[in-house]
């Protein structure tokens, strides 16, 4: 009787010690579960990954706040969408390109209400550009005459351009921003639920869940693979350099020098400073820290440079700021899954010659915005990503355009030894030198103003017909009609292919694809 009471004892102390200790650590796991205001999860005991329901506050996250996703952020926040950003890096960005803003681009700013983001950043206004070829040059000013007076180009610092966007993103209250890595998406069943991210120190791995994921973290996006087919050319790279205490020749006009090999871009970006870009072809620099880069600067370029900037760009180069970044061109090929949607950069991108890739993205978010603006929830992921398949028709010819012609005039820009690309080349500034419909309506395409896939086709083989006829006046000799057969014939290699990638009937027959006429699913 003794012993039965003393392994009942024991027994009944094991079992105590196993219940306090069970309850210890339920409460030490609580207790190491952070929390913030609004009792979102911050850090979990268990794996170090924050299993937060976020879906429960969040309506769209956006991955990446540059030019897309702040102005997204902001768009969607505005319409009333509770939404997250995720940005890899909040710190003003320093970049040698998206320091231009089309007029069309400033027309869509204006309707998205991001109109005063231009504002208190030192941005000029840009009326139009100037050419320059073998000393002589031509004023192209942008078709505003129908225009508000406000309405004209903007060029600036872009990362003032940027903070300036983020910080109107954040003033809603039902946007929130934050900093983190996001690392990928969430997939269950096939169907994006959501992302995972590392915090801003890098130290605690953390989830975020919401019904729709928008993708847009730019041209070294590492999330596109799942939600697109990525075919990334890099036809040449940009030097860039910021010339001080300089005029240019045409005031509030971006200036394009024709030069060999290829264009040199000068544009204000403050009131007392100017970017140049020089175009090197290939995926390769010459060295910049070995001094390399300075030599080329100087002995192939500085030469090829208007003489009212020759010595400003000089002093640039001796200051040795000098940076560098390839010119991506893709062309959208997304693969649609349920609870995301790929935008800007990641899914599509074009050389920046003609400044047109903001104007692209801020005329997605327009159309993006409308088609959201129906519906009341985002919950039904299959049938939201089937009326989303309609976006990619929708954004196709304004888009296809500015990426055609950016495609097309940076190929006819650039100098060739071939006796039919010189010709036409040629042409193409004597053609815009006319002036009146023969520079304004392809103004009006480059300006993102008019950007009808139509037009862009007839002004760039008027371009290739008036270079024939000036081949075959007055006398059309066999040589003569050789090279005009092979400048016709070259027009078409050059442009043919960039609208096949864009998809022809996309282009230019949207309205036979059938996701044209998704209508908004029923919530």
């Amino acid at each position: 009787m003794v012993y039965q009471n003393i392994f009942g004892a024991v027994i009944a102390s094991l079992l105590g010690f196993a219940f306090l200790y069970k309850l210890r650590g339920k409460k030490k796991a609580r207790a190491l579960v952070k929390t913030d205001q609004n009792g979102n999860c911050l850090k979990s005991s268990e794996n170090g990954i924050c299993e937060a329901k976020i879906s429960t506050s969040t309506d769209i996250i956006i991955v990446g706040a540059g030019a897309v996703g702040s102005a997204l952020a902001y768009t969607l926040g505005k319409e009333g969408r509770r939404v997250h950003v995720i940005e890899r890096d909040l710190a003003e960005p320093d970049r040698i390109v998206g320091e231009l803003l089309q007029p069309g681009g400033y027309l869509k700013l204006i309707e998205l209400g991001l109109e005063d983001c231009v504002s208190e950043i030192d941005a000029q206004r840009v009326f139009g550009y100037a050419l320059y070829k073998d000393g002589k040059s031509t004023k192209l000013p942008y078709p505003l005459e129908n225009f508000h007076p406000d309405v004209a180009g903007r060029s600036f610092h872009h990362g003032r351009f940027i903070q300036r966007m983020r910080q109107k993103a954040s003033s809603l209250p039902n946007v929130r921003l934050e900093q983190g890595t996001v690392t990928s998406l969430l997939e269950e069943k096939g169907t994006i639920k959501g992302v995972q991210y590392k915090s801003k120190d890098g130290d605690l791995d953390l989830t975020a869940h919401a019904p729709l994921t928008i993708v847009c973290d730019g041209c070294y996006s590492n999330l596109r693979r799942s939600l697109c087919d990525p075919k990334v050319d890099i036809p040449s790279c940009f030097v860039g350099l910021v010339l001080e205490n300089c005029q240019l020749p045409y005031a509030n006009h971006g200036h394009v020098i024709l030069a060999d090999p290829s264009p040199i871009l000068f544009y204000p970006i403050s009131s007392t400073e100017i970017r140049c870009l020089v175009d090197v072809p290939g995926q390769k620099v010459p060295c910049i820290s070995g001094g390399e880069m300075a030599h080329y600067l100087k002995t192939k370029v500085a030469p090829q440079v208007p003489p009212e900037m020759y010595a400003a760009f000089m002093a640039a180069t001796d200051k040795g700021n000098i940076k560098s970044m390839p010119n991506r061109s893709m062309p959208a090929a997304p693969h649609p899954k349920p609870g995301a949607l790929l935008m800007g950069d990641a899914v599509n991108m074009r050389h920046p010659l003609t400044g047109g890739g903001m104007t692209v993205a801020l005329s997605d978010i327009v159309v993006l915005r409308n088609l959201l603006r129906p519906l009341h929830n985002l919950n039904d992921a299959p049938a939201l990503c089937k009326y989303l398949e309609s976006f990619y028709t929708l954004r196709k010819p304004v888009a296809s355009t500015i990426n055609t012609l950016a495609g097309a005039l940076y190929k006819v820009f650039c100098a060739s030894p071939d006796p039919a690309r010189k010709e036409m080349r040629q042409a193409c500034f004597d053609y815009l030198s006319l002036g009146g419909i023969f520079s304004n309506g392809p103004l009006a395409l480059l300006s993102g103003l008019n950007p009808r896939p139509l037009s862009l086709v007839l002004h760039f083989f008027a371009v290739a017909v008036y270079a024939v006829g000036r081949l075959l006046i007055p006398f059309p000799s066999p040589k003569r009609m050789w090279v005009g057969a092979r400048l016709i014939l070259g027009a078409s290699w050059i442009i043919f292919p960039i609208i096949n990638s864009e998809g022809v009937r996309q282009m230019f027959f949207p309205v036979t694809v059938l996701s044209y006429y998704r209508a908004p699913p029923v919530n």
